[in-house]
């Protein structure tokens, strides 16, 4: 049979889009920064600066790969070329599991943030409905999504604007103070080792940039294009999130009670521009993970499709999997799949879709270090039209901001401990059904990436399942 092939509509400026509208900067601001700064006090300031320095670290390597192997496989064939296909598979593992657990936690963000105008609206269904939804649209053409989301990432970024001028109009204290003065939520200096551990949830806030990957199929110029979106991406956040928060540390009235509200950003908005407009955020920003759920589930689709067109499953799932709308020319029944799934992960416990999904993005990245090393030495990345500037740097230091943060879960004995076991289990899981299952029917067969000069005639592959 064929490689099903995907079409080619999106140019860097919607894969650009669509990255940006699933890192969701407004989401991280008003949702994970309060996390940042109920830890670091004023010192956030400089936990979302080291944050980003670790991004870039991260971004060059993401480009690399992605730049090396523009696959809608994403994460899990960059490993699999680079450090094998075992350790490919158990990527794939992980990353089917949380990526479609992440839709859920995301789409339950939006009764939060609804429930201003719709007030005892129970969140699970209006997330339920957000997958349904985000997923028939996300069938459409790509091109057509890409605009989709960039329209709703405008009102976010408009939102994170609005923000940033509350707190840098007449601020309260002077931007020396933030750099000199950092203090922390309880008074007195904040620490370096409290700012340390915020860094790590600061890391989590900026994630996403490297979603860029999987659309490499649907991108003209797929090389270099990831690499570009990659990059800029992270540039986009890094702004979008760090302006915003140092508005707020710099613009609200009184730190302390910034620091001790129940909802830091409601706080802020309140007391610099009124309740009609912290409705009008709080809307704004249901809107804005409306969108992320979107592009998530449009990423996580393509992670979907290129695991049944590699043969991962049964042969009935994978031909399911691996469909092509005729028309759209999009991975539909992986779309549909991943949205009705999501929908039913909407009414499991909230704290559980945490455990599972907080710390397995770290134990993909440090795939990727490994992955950009090993590919430099072996000549697999050869091909990348995309080169990071002063390699290893960029892998290695990643690697030790990394282990940092495993570090951080591991001694959370609430989240990140249960979340590394979790983990772990799961790999665990996909080592044992690739030694029992995989390798007895021949192996795990990966589809090479259709080129574009090769999209009208697609190379044929052994059918292996």
């Amino acid at each position: 049979m064929s490689t099903p092939v995907l079409r080619r509509g999106l140019r860097t400026l919607g894969m650009l889009l669509i990255t940006l509208s699933a890192i969701s900067p407004a989401s991280s601001v008003f949702v994970i920064a309060p996390g940042v700064l109920a830890g670091a006090g004023s010192g956030a300031f400089y936990a979302f600066l080291a944050a980003a320095v670790v991004g870039i670290f991260m971004a060059f390597v993401y480009a690399e790969l992605g730049s090396a192997f523009p696959s809608a496989g994403g994460e899990y064939t960059i490993a699999a070329r680079t450090l094998g296909k075992l350790p490919g598979f158990m990527v794939l593992g992980i990353m089917i599991v949380t990526q479609v657990l992440i839709v859920a936690v995301i789409a339950l963000g939006v009764g939060t943030y609804l429930s201003v105008v719709l007030p005892g609206v129970s969140p699970a269904v209006v997330a339920a409905v957000t997958c349904v939804l985000a997923a028939i649209v996300a069938v459409f053409d790509i091109k057509l999504n890409a605009w989709v989301t960039g329209i709703f990432l405008a009102v976010e970024l408009l939102a994170l604007a609005v923000v940033a001028v509350l707190g840098l109009v007449k601020p309260a204290r002077p931007f020396s103070d933030l750099l000199a003065h950092p203090v922390a939520p309880g008074g007195g200096p904040a620490t370096i080792s409290a700012v340390m551990i915020a860094t790590a949830i600061a890391i989590f806030a900026y994630n996403g940039y490297g979603s860029a990957v999987y659309f490499g199929e649907e991108t003209k110029d797929a090389g270099r294009g990831v690499a570009r979106a990659v990059l800029m991406g992270l540039g986009v956040t890094v702004l979008a999130e760090l302006i915003p928060v140092t508005a707020v540390l710099m613009g609200a009235p009184d730190l302390g009670t910034l620091f001790s509200s129940p909802n830091m950003l409601s706080y802020f908005v309140q007391s610099r521009g009124g309740t009609t407009l912290d409705t009008v955020l709080s809307l704004a920003v249901a809107l804005a993970i409306i969108n992320a759920v979107l592009a998530i589930v449009l990423i996580s689709s393509r992670l979907v499709f290129s695991s049944g067109r590699d043969r991962a499953w049964p042969k009935a799932m994978n031909r399911a999997l691996s469909a092509v709308h005729p028309k759209f020319g999009t991975p539909w029944v992986a779309t549909l799949a991943t949205g009705f799934v999501a929908a039913a992960l909407c009414f499991v416990d909230p704290q559980i879709l945490t455990v599972v999904t907080s710390t397995s993005i770290v134990v993909v990245y440090a795939a990727l270090c490994l992955g950009a090393i090993l590919g430099r030495r072996s000549g697999a990345t050869a091909g990348a039209k995309y080169r990071m500037p002063g390699f290893p740097i960029a892998p290695v230091v990643a690697l030790i901001a990394l282990a940092f943060v495993l570090y951080v879960n591991a001694t959370d004995p609430v989240i990140g401990r249960p979340s590394l076991i979790v983990t772990g289990a799961i790999a665990l899981l996909a080592l044992g059904y690739y030694l029992v299952v995989l390798r007895r029917r021949g192996g795990w067969q990966l589809s090479e990436a259709v080129e574009e000069e090769e999209e009208t005639a697609p190379a044929p592959v052994r059918e292996t399942s």
